[in-house]
């Protein structure tokens, strides 16, 4: 049977990936500047096995405007290409030999806004994420209350302990997503 201790340590190991999970959606958000981070969600039918783009190519910024991709093999520039082409992203890659250029066109400020509703989503769905583990964390505190493994004194501390958790987490998705919004408004 688990300890307090290791439901606490569980509990802020799983909030801890939330945390680095709302990050992961983040750096997948275009800002208008130019991040390797936009082109993970690519992937490229590379010898009939569809494989993400830094897996067959090598992926750099160029400018603040700009990316560049470097196939390993030249016989897939045009999968490549077409990969990019056919991604949501909005992006036009233009190929010169065997480098595919990527600009960026600048961000409206329309456009803007609504990058900044998605990254309040995504923030919303994380924080649901550590709240979901703090319950899951305090119903395995009741269960040990229930089944007399525990005191009264204990479980209250414990869950003091949970939300304690539950608040630092909450806090460092609200710090993540002020950075993202205020990414998002430069200019």
């Amino acid at each position: 049977m688990a300890t307090i201790q290791e439901i606490r340590t569980q509990a802020e190991h799983k909030m801890q990936r939330s945390v680095e999970g709302i990050r992961e959606e983040f750096r997948k958000i275009r800002t208008g500047r130019a991040s390797t981070g936009l082109l993970d969600s690519i992937s490229v039918d590379y010898y009939g096995v569809r494989t993400p783009l830094n897996q067959c190519a090598t992926v750099n910024v160029a400018d603040a405007r700009t990316l560049t991709v470097q196939p390993f093999d030249r016989s897939l520039v045009k999968a490549i290409e077409k990969a990019i082409l056919e991604s949501d992203l909005g992006l036009n890659p233009a190929t010169t030999g065997t480098m595919i250029r990527i600009p960026l066109p600048p961000l409206t400020e329309e456009r803007r806004r609504e990058i900044t509703k998605v990254v309040r989503r995504i923030a919303e769905e994380g924080k649901i994420a550590v709240r979901n583990v703090r319950r899951d964390a305090n119903e395995a505190v009741k269960k040990m209350l229930k089944d007399k493994e525990i005191s009264e004194d204990e479980a209250r501390g414990s869950d003091n302990d949970i939300q304690k958790l539950t608040d630092k987490y909450i806090d460092l998705v609200d710090t993540a997503t002020e950075e993202k919004e205020k990414e998002v408004m430069t200019v």
